[in-house]
């Protein structure tokens, strides 16, 4: 069995090994494939059964230049670079990895929360510039520090994410407000359901953690943004598109929102001129949050076992 990696670097820059899925055949591995030349992409996937990507597009143009692929493995939860409409037409299951870092993203966001309201990263670049040894007093704060207890945090989409946030904010003694397409009777024991606006008029912290669908694309928006508190914290490590980044950036300097600090941006790699890149009291990291090696070797582990499954005719965690 062929099986081709199309974009293995960020999965595996080398600290991480192959060698699950190099037992169940003939592995070629490249870091990068182009996102946009569908004749290279089929070029690299050739005489391959099996193809496996990331963020590299499998379009109708590609499925159709490789005749031989017979599935396609994604090294994430999110498929959406695959036409799976058009796979299943031609038979070819699509899998993905449904479970392996909700722990990982939950605690990305809350250190994204910390960082934005106790500022470390801001004072430990302070203090390696001497400004400590230059300082005249013990102690000095160069922004407003936020205490996180007794405050109320709501959180847009209460899956297995959420709830895995709101566990952490209910140990640092912060209130929960929970909006979800569906209440579950473990979501009432972590959090008070509520509407949107509800949610958006009482939080002092808002996190987005709901699936990236018509409904929710652009829910930070400059009408959503007026119904929030002023001095709101909000942060995103879900999907860029939730947000509006335009209207974000304006109630950043505004000051209607205090701080964001997001994980994600509309087009990534960000583009030279996002606006939250000028935007004052935003924090911005590379959509990292999935990324530790044990959440990585998790999706190898479980990307294996798709691969395996398909091969023994039982191919599980199919999306299409």
């Amino acid at each position: 069995m062929k099986i081709v990696v199309l974009d293995g670097y960020t999965e595996n820059p080398g600290d991480i090994s192959w060698a699950p899925l190099e037992a169940l055949g003939e592995v070629t591995v490249y870091d990068r494939t182009s996102l946009t030349e569908s004749p290279l992409i089929a070029e690299r996937i050739g005489t391959a059964e099996i193809a496996v990507t990331n963020k590299t597009p499998l379009t109708r143009a590609v499925i159709d230049a490789c005749p031989n692929l017979r599935a396609i493995a994604v090294l994430a939860t999110g498929y959406n670079v695959v036409d799976t409409a058009y796979a299943r037409e031609k038979n070819i299951p699509v899998m993905n990895v449904p479970v392996y870092g909700t722990d990982n993203v939950a605690q990305y966001a809350i250190a994204l929360l910390l960082e934005a309201c106790s500022q470390v990263g801001l004072h430990d670049r302070s203090v390696h510039a001497g400004d400590w040894t230059k300082s005249i007093d013990f102690c000095y704060w160069q922004r407003p520090l936020i205490e996180v207890s007794g405050k109320t945090a709501g959180i847009v989409g209460f899956g297995r994410i959420g709830m895995a946030v709101a566990r952490i904010l209910r140990a640092m003694n912060v209130r929960v407000l929970a909006y979800s397409r569906s209440e579950r009777p473990e979501g009432r024991a972590l959090a008070d359901y509520v509407p949107l606006d509800t949610l958006f008029q009482k939080s002092d912290f808002i996190f987005l953690h709901c699936p990236l669908t018509p409904e929710t694309d652009g829910i930070v928006s400059a009408a959503n943004i007026a119904k929030m508190k002023d001095g709101v914290i909000i942060v995103n490590n879900g999907r860029g598109q939730l947000v509006v980044e335009a209207d974000l950036a304006a109630a950043l300097t505004s000051g209607k929102v205090a701080y964001a600090a997001v994980d994600v941006a509309s087009t990534e790699p960000i583009r030279a001129d996002n606006p939250l890149l000028t935007a004052p009291n935003c924090i911005i990291t590379p959509h990292i949050s999935w990324a530790t090696k044990e959440a990585r070797a998790r999706i190898m582990q479980m990307t294996a076992e798709n691969v395996k499954s398909f091969i023994d005719g039982k191919p599980m965690n199919v999306v299409n």
